[in-house]
């Protein structure tokens, strides 16, 4: 794996945000890589100390302006810090990354007194977030959500279950989406988002249960059962949750889940080149055979352009330019790419990738989950086909990006 940024990246880096790689780079290796192998072989436990460490570096704020005590540094520098741990563990790079989602949220939604509230906590690692919008009978059909919250006075009462929330046995409080309007209205205006302290009585959350892979990532239910929040806690308008949920997901979710992807696919071709190198075969290496460095081309060339997807898009989303579906393009292909080269890198193992101790196995059990956050692999290719047609109406990097702060990084920020 490059131990600086590949020449490609050039035209999307400043000289801080390779700062930025190197010391992420150095984070993973003495923080995260110690822990890795203890979290894949741990999968009942959550993993709370990596989230400590990163919280401590404010890394959890990169987004978020210095008037609320965060870094500023942009959407380059977010996926500069996803990708570099995910090439050491996806799990802990999963952790970061879901809280950024929620705190998008709240940049863009929330009121200068929300964000005053709620920001500083993020920024001084006092405080983690999550965003609960999926549930169990809808799961990612948003228009499904069945949760109610019902206004009582200056109060919001609040029921229904939530479940796959990234970050729900870790977060101090959640970005619930809860539907505020009878039957029959559209989607588009009977949603709300409200933030729901995780100590708010009437809200429990379930034992954590490991997932395939992310060993060590919490990504449990959440059940509300009228649990009361002041009208002070409701984030945007009454009925703009679809809203909060769409543009959050498109420009953070999207994005960070590329990231994740790109450096678990930087982990497995390095993985898988090492392998070749050393195996001997017929008086040479396993990687003299052109069978395979066919395989292994391939693989490379996914992953350099998957390298490129991902930071070209958030190079544009930081100059507040329309890029929804690039961030889209990024996601798709960049799970859908690091996914085929790791069932590539199984092959080429042989009997080696069957070891349940050996890296790779949990390489291709992590991959699988950046197929469904954010949507699927056929909800992405709708929405490109929505791009296609010129049918995509609203462009929330446009929309939104262009008039935060952070769409204009610090060029001090490190």
């Amino acid at each position: 794996m490059p131990a600086t940024p590949p020449p490609a990246l050039r035209p999307y880096l400043t000289a801080r945000h390779e700062l930025l790689w190197t010391e992420a780079d150095a984070f993973a290796a003495e923080h995260v890589a110690p822990r890795a192998v203890r979290m894949g072989a741990a999968p009942g436990r959550v993993e709370r100390k990596v989230a400590d460490l990163m919280a401590a570096r404010g890394w959890f704020a990169v987004t978020v302006p210095s008037a609320y005590g965060g870094l500023s540094a942009g959407h380059v520098a977010k996926t500069v810090l996803i990708h570099r741990i995910a090439c050491v563990s996806a799990a802990a790079a999963t952790i970061l990354q879901a809280t950024l989602i929620p705190v998008g949220a709240l940049l863009h939604f929330a009121t200068h007194e929300q964000k005053a509230r709620w920001l500083p906590g993020v920024a001084d690692g006092s405080l983690l977030l999550s965003i609960a919008v999926t549930e169990p009978d809808a799961g990612g059909h948003i228009g499904g959500i069945e949760t109610t919250a019902e206004c009582a006075g200056n109060h919001w009462v609040i029921t229904g279950s939530k479940v796959h929330i990234g970050n729900s046995h870790l977060a101090g409080a959640h970005l619930v989406l809860a539907r505020t309007a009878e039957a029959g209205v559209r989607t588009s205006q009977a949603l709300t988002a409200f933030m729901v302290e995780s100590d708010r009585p009437g809200l429990s959350v379930a034992n954590h249960r490991p997932g395939l892979g992310l060993h060590g990532f919490s990504a449990g239910r959440l059940d509300l059962d009228h649990v009361r929040v002041p009208v002070d806690n409701l984030v945007g308008e009454i009925g703009e949750g679809l809203s909060v949920a769409q543009s959050s997901s498109i420009l953070y979710g999207r994005p960070n889940l590329a990231a994740v992807s790109l450096g678990i696919h930087e982990a497995v071709a390095a993985t898988t080149t090492s392998y070749l190198k050393a195996r001997p075969r017929y008086r040479h290496a396993l990687s003299d055979l052109p069978v395979l460095r066919n395989r292994v081309g391939d693989m490379e060339a996914r992953l350099r352009a998957a390298r490129v997807l991902a930071y070209q898009s958030v190079h544009l989303l930081d100059r507040g330019l329309s890029c929804d579906a690039e961030l889209i393009n990024a996601k798709y292909l960049g799970h859908s790419w690091a996914a085929q080269s790791a069932q590539d890198a199984m092959e080429l193992h042989g009997a080696q990738a069957l070891d349940g101790d050996y890296v790779l196995q949990r390489l291709w059990r992590d991959i699988q989950h950046t197929h469904p956050p954010a949507g699927t692999g056929e909800i992405q290719r709708i929405r490109l086909a929505d791009a296609a047609f010129q049918e995509d109406d609203i462009q929330w990097s446009e929309r939104l990006a262009a008039k935060t702060a952070w769409a204009q990084p610090d060029p001090t920020a490190a």
